[in-house]
């Protein structure tokens, strides 16, 4: 089904030239008195990769139905992610280059989705947007580096490292936007 670009919500799926993508972000970016083009940050659902596209106001894309199946994350088998139906517990391998990012916020037993289209697993989307992690490894806070802004590295409990405030401690959980990968606050 096509809609108009200013119809394309978050989280919409969408072909374009043969690729499947995901609306992250869709905003209309206005120029003086002109209307202005949609700047579309997008997901492609097959490989991976986050890019911008700019559309016309007038312009048009083909909507599709991504289905979403409640899943477990189960364990990494190194070319191979697998995921546990959590009412069969039949394993569904998803192979690891389709989950470059997301690889940086699984744990083990985490409830996920699996995005299917026409019955081929796309990838994962996780439940929520901001997740809660724990902080295995950081700095500790220098006295007297009390700037509005400072920021150190902290090691989430998968390995990832974000950015954090400075009162940030080991053993303090925080959410982090497992689109971006930024910190989001406490837990």
């Amino acid at each position: 089904m096509a809609i108009n670009i200013k119809e394309l919500k978050n989280g919409s799926a969408y072909i374009e030239n043969g690729e499947i993508y995901k609306c992250i972000e869709n905003h209309q970016m206005k120029t003086g008195r002109l209307s202005g083009n949609y700047i579309v940050k997008r997901q492609n659902v097959k490989k991976g990769g986050i890019d911008t596209a700019s559309y016309t106001p007038n312009g048009k894309v083909e909507v599709v139905q991504i289905e979403r199946r409640p899943m477990i994350f189960g364990w990494d088998e190194g070319d191979f992610f697998v995921f546990q139906d959590p009412e069969t517990w039949e394993e569904t391998r998803i192979e690891s280059f389709k989950l470059e990012w997301e690889k940086n916020f699984l744990i083990g037993g985490k409830e996920v989705y699996i995005s299917l289209y026409q019955n081929q697993v796309l990838g994962i989307e996780f439940k929520n947007q901001n997740e809660d992690f724990e902080i295995i490894e950081t700095q500790p806070a220098v006295k007297g580096n009390t700037a509005t802004s400072a920021t150190k590295d902290a090691t989430i409990e998968t390995g990832y490292v974000i950015k954090v405030p400075l009162f940030i401690t080991i053993g303090e959980r925080v959410e982090v936007d497992t689109t971006t990968g930024e910190y989001k606050g406490r837990a």
